[in-house]
């Protein structure tokens, strides 16, 4: 192990990434030679195979996924030093990586952009993704840091509530209902409903509020793997929707479309930034979900004049 080095690490965890080793060499700025004598080597150095290549491209073996493992703590703790150091010398800087579900879009570059001001030089990239590409690039330590509605059961992570998450059935604004109050979850349950994808923590929301409904869980109407086509399907009068109070606060107060006023809604769920629990917690990271608990509410879009129900 003595000859392996920190170039050695950044190159399989580009093979891991990418997938492929010409993809890897271009994403390191290497040829694809290079890579490939570069692999050769760590594994003659360590005495075992890393990749084994295949149809879909290069994929770890055991061996190499406890390699790739410690490659990602080698350059966390190489990132941890440096932010150290900067803080040492008086210098607030950093970088994070951070992901979010496609619901948090409506929100989250509001938070990039107040947490920019008192952090100026700390640089963040923003990945807008569904829940399972989310939590997945989170397991690849892709992520820093995550914003989502659920946890994800499966991955030992620490998360941190910073705000309230309600969500609402909407409708057109024509729609019968509209206007009336108290609504029961059996009637609205008649209605023919636009739903995000299976999986989704919005689905699973919506599964579990009707869940007492028969069969309505089993073929809950019609599905849309977005929020803004379910928002434009929902105005073209196509059905209602359950769906996050944050996505549809602008057409809400352009009478676009109303909310309705069903019994147990709205279901309020809550906001949370997620980091995985092996991983080194930077001054970056801690400044970043140190700002999200003391002022990321506040970012976030309120119906509570529109709806007083919604706060």
């Amino acid at each position: 192990m003595r000859n392996v080095t920190l170039r050695h690490f950044r190159m399989v965890s580009a093979i891991h990434m990418e997938g492929k080793i010409v993809s890897a060499a271009k994403a390191l700025g290497l040829t694809g030679p290079a890579v490939t004598l570069q692999l050769q080597q760590v594994e003659e150095a360590i005495g075992i195979q890393l990749f084994e290549r295949s149809a879909h491209g290069m994929r770890p073996t055991d061996a190499g996924l406890v390699f790739i493992k410690a490659a990602h703590a080698v350059d966390e703790t190489m990132r941890l030093l440096q932010e150290e150091i900067d803080a040492v010398k008086g210098v607030r800087k950093g970088h994070l990586i951070i992901g979010a579900v496609s619901t948090a879009k409506y929100f989250a570059p509001q938070i990039i952009a107040g947490f920019k001001k008192e952090y100026p030089n700390i640089d963040l990239k923003l990945v807008i993704g569904n829940r399972a590409e989310t939590i997945a690039k989170l397991k690849d330590h892709v992520f820093d840091i995550a914003l989502m509605g659920r946890t994800p059961p499966d991955l030992p992570v620490e998360a941190r509530v910073f705000g309230d998450h309600p969500l609402v059935i909407v409708a057109p604004p024509d729609h019968p209902l509209v206007g009336a109050r108290d609504i029961p979850k059996a009637r609205i349950a008649e209605e023919h409903f636009i739903v995000r994808e299976a999986g989704s923590g919005t689905r699973l929301s919506f599964e579990r509020f009707l869940a007492d409904i028969p069969g309505l869980v089993e073929e809950p109407g019609t599905e849309m793997d977005s929020n803004e086509t379910i928002k434009q399907a929902v105005m073209a009068g196509l059905g209602v929707a359950f769906i996050s109070a944050h996505t549809v606060a602008f057409e809400v107060e352009a009478g676009r479309m109303a909310v309705l006023d069903v019994v147990g809604v709205p279901v309020r769920r809550q906001w949370f930034s997620v980091i995985r629990s092996d991983r080194i917690v930077t001054p970056a990271i801690s400044a970043f979900r140190d700002f999200l608990a003391l002022k990321g509410a506040r970012f976030l879009p309120v119906l509570g004049k529109l709806y007083p129900a919604v706060k």
